[in-house]
């Protein structure tokens, strides 16, 4: 060979090294003690991953915890706002139906926060990932399979959706 080294014979072919009493004993303790501080190590390892999968859970808790705190927290106000409404129902009614409606403004500018934009349009073509269709008119002035009318406004932007909006869409002309 090039490298200067006698080539290895494969150990089905190679003479039986003989060994004393004498050697084998340590070359098998040292081969036990190897085994033993795999085995510890590979223990060692399994408990440091359960710790992991126990920190990562109670981690994953406290996150949760804290989102959903933070998103009850962002709808106080508008509970607040409800309770006023009610405290003046006896009031005149044009005045607690300027209250109800700023309140519902107040709730979906709390969903727009939360990333959950609201969406009625009409005239714009049917879009299954969007709508839900819950009637069908025949309308001649309306292109074919567009919204004609929302019934429930849609919640939701760029493949986060809430909820569909549920619509009415034109039927095709035949």
């Amino acid at each position: 060979m090039a490298t200067g080294q006698e080539p290895m014979t494969p150990p089905e072919q190679q003479e039986p090294v003989e060994t004393s009493p004498a050697t084998a004993q340590p070359e098998a303790d040292e081969q036990a003690a190897a085994l033993e501080e795999l085995r510890d190590r590979w223990h060692r390892t399994l408990a440091d991953l359960d710790n992991l999968r126990k920190r990562h859970a109670k981690e994953l808790e406290r996150v949760r915890g804290e989102e959903r705190a933070r998103t009850a927290a962002a709808w106080l106000p508008v509970l607040d706002n409800l309770e006023r409404a009610l405290a003046h129902a006896d009031s005149d009614p044009s005045a607690v139906l300027k209250g109800v409606e700023a309140v519902r403004d107040q709730a979906v500018e709390v969903l727009r926060g939360l990333g959950y934009a609201r969406y009625e349009e009409t005239g714009v073509p049917f879009d299954p990932t969007r709508h839900e269709v819950v009637g069908v008119v025949d309308n001649p002035d309306a292109e074919p399979n567009t919204v004609a009318q929302v019934v429930s406004p849609g919640y939701g932007a760029d493949g986060k959706q809430l909820r569909p909006a549920f619509v009415v869409v034109s039927k095709r002309q035949e």
